[in-house]
């Protein structure tokens, strides 16, 4: 079929959820998809940084194939042998000891509000339930993730919200001080936000964050499921902030494409969830632990790291010089390859004009123009990004 056919059976039998684009994509390789038409795009978008390594990457593919022809699946009453390798290379990579697998960043994080909860429960008195985020974050769409999620709109028409929530400004050190209750158990925050607008925090404000939380007896819940695995930079966001959370959560990116989620916590936190506590009927089992077994060994093992962090600043580069040009672009956001132009006004017919172009690119706040590349991009694909840009923004400017 070709996309209007698509599109057509698409809005009879899929529920509308999402203000689909009108091509069906259906094929994918490195930085590049194709649609049902033959048209070819170039993808900045990486399925909202999931395809880290690009469209099908033979490292994952042939990880997914191998383990396909062995075991698709069992239950979590056994060991996965898959499932420990990857809670092994994740942990000795980072400040966690223990690791539990789900689906999604958004069971990731219902799994960190939990734990954060049992914990402080445990360890500090009955009332410890209260989690402070941010305004302007994005935590997920389940009831409990939107209920953390410090943006009214993705809550209208599901009251009542679920409780023991509050919100500060993302970045006011001062107003997160005076949120601070008996209740507060958890501050939970990303460290850059993704779906707020590409918002890098203020220097030394998770710094600051990290030793309010101790001074009060809180943990620290960072939420990695967009800016993890190599999308900043570093392997994780956190790294770069000279900050260790209590508990992390990771998704999108963890294995490349196929969905897996991640929540990683300290010792003596994670000692809470016992056998029954918590649990995921697909979370962890063989196919998706391979899959990312392969795509985390990919970022160290191949270079690519390295090579996001040259493609990062190169791409930056081009954006400022881009800006520089043109009156509408407020300012440049971002870090290593997750990247915004602020603009003067609404970005979504940009989006549109630059699909018709063959670009895919993607608008988060309204007005940001979000770019979130594979980590394997190269300058030629960015030039050709950048061309593009400057074309639609003379229009406006």
């Amino acid at each position: 079929m070709n996309n209007q056919q698509w599109v057509e059976q698409g809005l009879k039998v899929v529920a509308d959820t999402y203000a689909r684009y009108p091509i069906a994509l259906t094929r994918g390789e490195g930085c590049r998809v194709w649609d049902a038409d033959g048209n070819e795009y170039l993808d900045f978008v990486a399925g909202i940084a999931v395809n880290n390594l690009g469209h099908c990457p033979p490292r994952v593919v042939d990880a997914i194939r191998e383990q396909a022809g062995q075991m698709l699946h069992c239950s979590n009453l056994y060991h996965i042998p898959a499932q420990i390798e990857l809670a092994q290379w994740l942990t000795d990579r980072s400040f966690a000891d223990k690791a539990f697998f789900c689906n999604s960043g958004a069971e990731a994080n219902e799994a960190a509000v939990k734990l954060a909860r049992k914990y402080s429960k445990e360890n500090g008195g009955s009332e410890k339930c209260q989690i402070i985020t941010a305004l302007a974050s994005f935590h997920g769409r389940t009831l409990g993730t939107i209920a953390a999620t410090g943006q009214e709109k993705v809550r209208v028409g599901f009251a009542p919200q679920m409780p023991g929530f509050g919100y500060v400004p993302y970045g006011d050190i001062d107003a997160l001080h005076q949120a601070i209750d008996p209740s507060t158990c958890a501050v939970m925050l990303e460290p850059v936000q993704g779906e707020g607008g590409v918002v890098v925090p203020p220097a030394g404000y998770l710094q600051a964050v990290r030793e309010l939380c101790d001074h009060n007896g809180l943990l620290l819940i960072f939420d990695e499921v967009q800016v993890g695995c190599g999308r900043t930079g570093s392997l994780f966001a956190y790294e770069q902030e000279g900050v260790t959370p209590d508990i992390m959560t990771l998704a999108k990116a963890l294995a490349g494409g196929p969905p897996i989620g991640a929540m990683l916590a300290r010792e003596e936190i994670a000692a809470s969830f016992g056998p029954g506590s918590h649990g995921s009927t697909f979370g962890g089992n063989p196919l998706m632990t391979a899959a990312a077994l392969a795509a985390c060994k990919a970022l160290t093992d191949d270079g690519i790291l390295e090579q996001s962090r040259e493609a990062g600043k190169y791409f930056r580069q081009q954006l400022e010089e881009l800006a520089n040009r043109h009156l509408c672009v407020k300012e440049v956001r971002g870090r290593g390859l997750i990247l915004g132009l602020h603009l003067t006004c609404e970005g979504g017919d940009l989006v549109r004009q630059a699909m018709d172009q063959g670009i895919l690119i993607n608008c988060a706040a309204g007005t940001v123009l979000r770019f979130l590349p594979p980590l394997t991009v190269s300058r030629n694909e960015i030039d050709r990004v950048i061309d593009v840009l400057d074309g639609l923004l003379a229009k406006i400017s």
